[in-house]
């Protein structure tokens, strides 16, 4: 009875570790995979380093623009502007997929229109998109030395404004996604302004804009 009972100890033991033997083979198995896979993405992220998007500022319209700052009254601000941009992807091997979008108008550094939310968007390598946000439409309180600012500019026909785009993107390079990224672009436009003359306005100079992520 006693050596029987050995024995049986014997083979549960054996089991045991056989079973555990499996199982770390298992999950060394399943972490070199992942290892692997890591290698992978991260050299195809080398390789085809995504670069940013470049922004350009092609087109300008004011519909609207009036700035009062009543003496013992918040300065308020009233305007319809719409910008045509320019989204340039400068990569031949990645598609950037664009979400969470929103634009306002900033003169100097301080908003004057609300800003407004853009669609999401997918964009195929070495491409170029056009969008044309349509913004303002209610009253922004501002500043005083913004209002002034604002009617003096106007009144001498040249009108120093910076469109905001921001979101986050995110690359495709094959079957490989990247992590979502914040992306901050800052557009600084000077366009020739009549007072009274609304619609369409010329460009003065080139209108590029800075990208940050």
């Amino acid at each position: 009875m006693g050596d029987e009972a050995t024995e049986g100890k014997t083979a549960g033991l054996r089991r045991a570790a056989v079973g555990g033997t499996a199982a770390r083979a298992f999950c060394c198995g399943l972490l070199g995979l992942l290892l692997l896979a890591g290698i992978t993405a991260l050299v195809l992220y080398l390789v085809y380093r995504p670069a940013k998007p470049r922004l350009t500022v092609v087109g300008a319209a004011v519909y609207e623009l009036n700035a009062t700052a009543p003496a013992g009254a918040a300065a308020v601000v009233s305007t319809r502007m719409q910008f045509t941009v320019a989204i340039r992807n400068p990569n031949q091997r990645s598609s950037v997929l664009y979400d969470r979008l929103a634009a306002y108008v900033a003169f100097r550094e301080q908003p004057i229109t609300p800003a407004a939310p853009l669609p999401p968007m997918y964009q195929e390598e070495d491409s170029t998109v056009a969008v044309s946000p349509l913004l303002g439409g209610a009253l922004v309180a501002v500043a005083p030395e913004v209002a002034g600012g604002l009617q003096t500019e106007q009144a001498y026909g040249a009108l120093g404004l910076r469109l905001v785009l921001m979101g986050r993107i995110k690359y495709k390079v094959g079957p490989l996604y990247s992590v979502w990224a914040s992306m901050f672009a800052r557009c600084d436009i000077l366009v020739s302004l009549r007072s009274g003359a609304y619609g369409q306005v010329p460009l003065l100079g080139v209108a590029d804009c800075s990208v940050s992520s």
